[in-house]
């Protein structure tokens, strides 16, 4: 893995490396290994390297013999040899070991093109001196980020990280209340907005091209798409998933430097496992666990040994507050799944040892592994008995009569789901993934930032997605538009973070894109059947190496928080209420205050809601740059 950034001055001149230097530095966490850098008229590019392949030949920005083509490039292109020989049989003459090289080449033989020939996860910069332009280009999923932001002097700066543009003092700091609104209800700031108004994260499956003498940064454009209906598999699905797992696997053992896999006991992880020894190269193992009846190091470690490869666990620690406050440091904004902690963590183990780990992300999106899949489809189900004309009041009124039953057995706790019955779809699928509904939100916002966000509605990209696939597949439907918004905005940012910040590549092997363009289009049955998740996946794993495949519940990755901030209440409550929460205009002082007493006398549960306003706390506190990120009352300008 490494750090990209760059300046793209589209009047010509040659940009000041001093400041891509600073750039660089600030993301020196994700390429410890080396750096580089290149100006001429028009562009200059910086990089951190974190040597994985062609260790001796492999250094950037990297060069074609002839000058013309420069790239400053972050990921792995795992079909790279089998581009080589095409583009060597095409006349391309290759000087390195590179994945790079490829791209280099890959763009000169077919320009945007290159994009749909390359397997793996990237992001880059390719400077294109007789074409006089900048290309930037991220992978399909979104394994890899970049960000980008027009400067007041009408160059372009990008990075890989939102630290790298925070270097350059000229880029405002102004935060944008809708990124706000968005955080507090999904947990994080989806594509393609980020915290801070003048930064723009590149989607997943997107480009932009800019040009030489362009005034206008123009808009992202779309290489990829998902599956957006369904495609019956022929022969036996679970002997293809196989297949094809073990083949997404394999090439992902490409490395000049150990390896190893996170294994937490649940499939996803164990099918990773399982294919990596199937293929001869049985892998170190990593585990964190959490004390009580939700313990995965038993089940990690018996598979361990059952495969073969040193195991290594340890147990989650931690103070939630403190986790809380170094979010931002992590992620250059705020980000709200508490996960990221344990994460970090087994991160922070497997560096130890390895350099890359493989991880078993992807394939809840992918093949329908969470809960919140079924009951959309129940709901669904429901929806398409009864005219809306009468769900909507009846259904409606009862979900509003239920009580907010949070400590109770998890059956008596219907008010929720009777909730998304009585809404239409998408926004129905909406409310199981919203953290924080709307009406706390707005309750919690002072007048001024509930002003500015009036009118915004997070609900409304769920149902634009939703759209866009065949009306008859309501979970086809809910898997694509957490494609497009959960997978990029929470799980594979909180890989990519957590992982780059002690200089640990991960590979999902479950996210190749062409095992998630076969998988998204199977049909629902082969996905979600008699209430469980992935049975296609169940049964691949199980004939890859029979007996291997867990029986266990699907368990979150995070321990719970409630008992925990109440343990923690008086310093919860001096954060909430302190000086970053309460000078920034944002909330109201009584509001968070009646939140904070609900939890402590167990009225509620509001520790999702106290956890994501710690974290913005945290922000607002300048964790990230040492500073205040909030000067005055600057968030709420126009």
């Amino acid at each position: 893995m490494c750090g990209v950034v760059g300046i793209f001055q589209p009047a010509l001149g040659t940009p000041d490396l001093g400041p891509v230097r600073r750039m660089a530095e600030a993301v020196r966490h994700r390429g410890p290994d080396g750096d580089g850098f290149h100006a001429e008229p028009g562009v200059a590019l910086g990089h951190r390297r974190l040597a994985i392949v062609d260790l001796a030949g492999g250094a950037q920005p990297m060069t074609t013999p002839d000058g013309a083509l420069v790239i400053s490039f972050n990921g792995e292109i795992y079909n790279h040899a089998e581009l080589r020989l095409e583009l060597e049989a095409l006349g391309h003459r290759f000087v390195t070991r590179s994945d790079t090289e490829a791209i280099l080449h890959g763009w000169r033989q077919w320009g945007v093109g290159c994009l749909e020939r390359l397997n793996g996860m990237f992001a880059f910069a390719l400077w294109d001196r007789d074409g006089g332009q900048l290309f930037l280009a991220r992978d399909r999923l979104g394994e890899k980020p970049m960000h980008y932001a027009a400067l007041p002097d009408g160059s372009i700066a990008f990075a890989s990280e939102i630290a790298g543009l925070l270097a350059l003092p000229s880029l405002s700091r102004r935060l944008d209340p809708a990124a706000i609104d968005d955080f507090l209800a999904l947990g994080y700031v989806p594509d393609p907005h980020t915290i801070h108004a003048a930064i723009r994260r590149l989607p997943a499956a997107h480009f932009i091209r800019m040009e030489r003498g362009e005034s206008r940064l123009p808009p992202p454009r779309r290489y990829w798409q998902p599956p957006q209906s369904v495609v019956p598999p022929h022969g036996t699905p679970a002997e293809e998933l196989a297949t094809r797992l073990q083949d997404s696997v394999r090439i992902r053992l490409m490395s000049d430097v150990p390896l190893g896999c996170f294994l937490s006991g649940g499939l996803d992880s164990s099918a990773i496992a399982v294919a990596s020894a199937r293929a001869g190269q049985p892998l170190d193992s990593f585990t964190i666990g959490f004390a009580g009846a939700e313990d995965e190091r038993p089940a990690a470690a018996s598979l361990a040994r059952l495969l073969g490869g040193t195991h290594r666990a340890q147990a989650a620690s931690g103070d939630l507050l403190e986790d809380a406050r170094r979010q931002a440091a992590l992620f250059g904004e705020p980000f709200g799944d508490a996960s990221s902690v344990p994460t970090l963590a087994v991160c922070r183990l497997a560096r130890r040892h390895v350099t890359v780990a493989l991880s078993g992300d992807g394939g809840d999106e992918v093949f329908a592994g969470y809960r919140r899949y079924r009951w959309h489809g129940l709901a669904e189900a429901v929806r398409r008995l009864m005219p809306s004309r009468i769900r909507r009041p009846l259904i409606g009124s009862l979900a509003r009569a239920y009580p907010k039953l949070d400590r109770a057995p998890r059956w008596l706790r219907a008010k929720h789901t009777l909730t998304e019955i009585s809404l239409d779809s998408a926004l129905g699928y909406y409310n199981t993934v919203c953290r924080i509904g709307q009406e706390r939100r707005r309750g919690l916002y002072s007048p001024a930032m509930r002003g500015a966000v009036e009118g915004h509605d997070p609900a409304a990209r769920f149902g634009a997605l939703m759209e866009e696939c065949d009306p008859d597949q309501p979970l086809l439907q809910a898997q694509y538009a957490d494609l497009h918004t959960y997978l990029p905005g929470d799980i594979l940012t909180k890989v990519d973070r957590t992982s780059m910040a002690v200089s640990l590549e991960v590979r999902p092997p479950l996210l190749d894109h062409t095992l998630v363009e076969w998988g998204l289009a199977l049909p629902a049955p082969l996905k979600l059947r008699q209430g469980a998740g992935k049975r296609v996946l169940r049964e691949a794993v199980q004939g890859l190496r029979p007996g291997a495949v867990p029986n266990r519940r699907k368990q979150g990755f995070a321990a719970p928080m409630g008992a925990a901030l109440r343990a923690q209440m008086p310093q919860l409550r001096a954060r909430l209420l302190g000086p970053a929460m309460l000078d920034s205009g944002l909330f109201d002082a009584a509001a968070l205050a009646r939140l904070a007493d609900q939890h402590a006398d167990g009225r509620f549960d509001h520790a999702q809601a106290l956890w994501q306003l710690l974290v913005l706390e945290g922000f607002l506190a300048g964790a990230a740059a040492g500073e205040r990120a909030v000067p005055d009352a600057a968030v709420l300008a126009p």
